[in-house]
């Protein structure tokens, strides 16, 4: 009769250690500043896209075509659009937050006006379509009212792989246009260069 107790303060026992401290299995979560720059694996990250695109940026606002496009239209600021950034790189790479880079800081900069790319209209126009149909005459918004965009903004990721055992080198080169969509006419082009040397640690048994 004796023995149960036992066994039933050994369950508790087991569930402790299985429970405490130094038995979690679960992910231990640090929050950190979205600034910080992590880079544990050495592939292309947000950071990557973020300086890329605030480098390539600056250089693009401070060439002379802003100032040839406004001598030329009363002032008027530029219009630009971001299109499509190909990733022809050996990794996968979200363009979509390069394009939401490039947007920001093109904003940002106040000496461009920037329209939404083309995905993002097409979603916009429904949602005009359906106001047609469902909303109050008086807050209706009219077709055809859209701005239409005077540069468009295009690029490529490209990489080149190094590698012997446990170390390897990539060295991504990113690629981008101005274009002048009436007449074709390239009115900028930018590169910009990241390498970085990655050492794999060794396990150690």
């Amino acid at each position: 009769m004796t023995r149960y107790p036992f066994c039933i303060s050994l369950l508790f026992c087991v569930a402790a250690a299985l429970t405490g401290p130094g038995c979690r299995t679960g992910p231990d979560v640090q929050r950190t500043d979205p600034a910080m720059v992590v880079d544990y694996s050495g592939r292309w990250n947000d950071t990557d896209a973020q300086l890329v695109a605030r480098a390539m940026t600056e250089d693009c606002l401070v060439r002379p075509w802003i100032e040839d496009f406004k001598a030329s239209h009363g002032g008027q600021k530029p219009v630009v659009v971001v299109g499509q950034i190909r990733n022809n790189s050996h990794e996968h790479i979200n363009t979509e937050v390069f394009t939401t880079s490039f947007e920001r800081e093109l904003l940002n900069s106040s000496r461009v006006r920037v329209v939404a790319e083309s995905q993002l209209r097409a979603d916009i126009r429904e949602e005009r379509r359906n106001i047609q149909a469902n909303s109050d005459p008086e807050t209706i918004k009219k077709f055809g009212k859209e701005i239409g965009a005077d540069f468009i903004l295009l690029g490529v990721v490209s990489t080149i792989k190094d590698e012997v055992e446990g170390r390897y080198a990539i060295y991504y080169q990113s690629n981008f246009e101005l274009i002048h969509i009436e007449t074709n006419e390239k009115v900028w082009i930018g590169e910009h260069k990241i390498k970085k040397d990655i050492k794999r640690k060794a396990w150690k048994l």
